[in-house]
């Protein structure tokens, strides 16, 4: 689970019930949600949009993703 944020170290906008479930967040990686490059996994206007209203945007696996079988 990638867990987006607006900026780093501040999870004060992210829920505590999802924090709980999603555990201690560690920063991962910086960049840029206004540039050109595509996210892999998630429409960028989304991910801005909730990050603009919740104040987080959570990525989950999708259900093929390899993990599940294991």
């Amino acid at each position: 689970m990638y867990l987006y944020i607006e900026k780093r170290n501040q999870f004060d906008g992210v829920p505590e019930a999802l924090l709980k479930i999603f555990g201690k967040p560690i920063f991962v990686m910086l960049f840029n949600l206004a540039g050109e490059k595509p996210l892999e996994n998630a429409d960028k206007t989304e991910v801005l949009q909730n990050i603009k209203e919740k104040g987080f945007y959570l990525q989950t696996p999708k259900k093929d993703d390899w993990l599940f079988s294991l």
